[in-house]
């Protein structure tokens, strides 16, 4: 994903707009899976009903990615799919911009730091790529943390309500009750197994994405074009929800736990083994990976595709003004110091 001729800025501001139009389309899935993540905690998402005079109260039963997308658009609108999406994209311009766009800077540091025995080395340059991709996720996400905790809440909210009962009217007001009731803390709330998690999400879209591409343009079996960038982050957002799950699920939990349910990660992931065993990590996997999938397909074929229009516009503004310097008529100077316009001698 080298790309020497793109400034810092480009690759952010290329990045950024990759990550936003590809949070579009697949949100639906996200707001399942945060949905799938918190149901059977104590925060989760309750409906009563009056059976005999006694309060029944029951947890919505999600059956499925399908079954949990069908049962909120039957309870709750198709809006709901979009619950959070304000937040999203609000991350995404912070998130993404910073940790695909300081990649290729961040690698190069890492490299240069080698000694020159290993600068060639596979598994050392291997091991660049994915301090490179640890370290620019951690920053990302420290930065980009409280647009992710309003949007984990908003998309968890039912009809409108979170687990506190508190309705978010919009980002901002999200925002603002989150501060004034929770303080700077609740707008950070879950910041550890978030770097955690997005360390190792990115690390692995992007060392993934990164090696795929290069091993399939070097034994020629593409080229550097469309198809390759689709299968090349096809298979990077496999990997990354394969390996990142189990982490999600605890950060979505923390993110969305009232103060006091949790005291850290450890304990969490110890009460989702003991409500659901081993596979309770990989609790809403399916949307998960079709979220991300169709999410790293979008977001890098995006990024490589505005990356040349820049290209192609800075190469253009160089042909246009290159022109416009021949337009200009050369003058020269005579053995006596006076200027001669060139444009007026006879053409011998």
């Amino acid at each position: 994903m080298s790309t020497n001729q793109s400034s810092l800025i480009e690759k952010m501001v290329c990045a950024g707009s990759a990550a936003c139009i590809a949070d579009v389309f697949p949100f639906p899935f996200d707001v399942a899976k945060v949905r799938l993540q918190v149901l059977g905690t104590a925060t989760s998402t309750v409906t009563s009903a009056t059976v005999n005079g006694t309060l029944a109260v029951t947890s919505p039963q999600f059956k499925g990615l399908f079954g949990t997308l069908v049962y909120l658009v039957r309870n709750e609108g198709a809006m709901s799919l979009y619950n959070g999406i304000v937040p999203g994209l609000q991350r995404q311009c912070l998130f993404a911009s910073l940790r695909v766009g300081f990649y290729d800077n961040v690698k190069d540091f890492y490299h240069d730091k080698l000694p020159a025995s290993a600068s060639s080395n596979y598994a050392a340059l291997m091991g660049v790529r994915i301090a490179s991709g640890i370290t620019t996720g951690a920053l990302a996400i420290t930065v980009a943390q409280p647009t992710d905790v309003v949007k984990v809440r908003m998309q968890a909210m039912a009809g409108g309500k979170t687990s506190g009962q508190v309705r978010y009217k919009n980002s901002i007001h999200a925002y603002k009750t989150i501060f004034r009731t929770e303080g700077l803390r609740g707008l950070w709330r879950g910041l550890g197994p978030n770097v955690a998690r997005n360390s190792v999400v990115n690390a692995a879209e992007l060392v993934c994405y990164d090696t795929i591409k290069d091993l399939l343009i070097s034994y020629k079996l593409m080229t550097d074009n469309l198809i390759c960038h689709f299968t090349s982050a096809f298979s990077a957002g496999f990997v990354a929800t394969l390996v990142a799950s189990p982490i999600d699920v605890v950060k979505t939990r923390i993110m969305n736990s009232s103060p006091g349910q949790y005291n850290g990660m450890i304990d969490c992931a110890g009460k989702v083994i003991q409500e659901s065993g081993l596979k309770g990590f990989y609790k809403g996997f399916t949307p998960s990976f079709m979220r991300m999938g169709t999410w790293n397909v979008l977001m890098f074929v995006s990024y490589e595709q505005l990356k040349k229009l820049a290209l192609q516009y800075k190469e253009n503004q160089v042909t246009v003004k290159c022109a416009e310097m021949e337009k200009v008529p050369k003058k020269s100077t005579n053995p006596f110091g006076q200027k001669l316009d060139t444009s007026i001698l006879p053409i011998l």
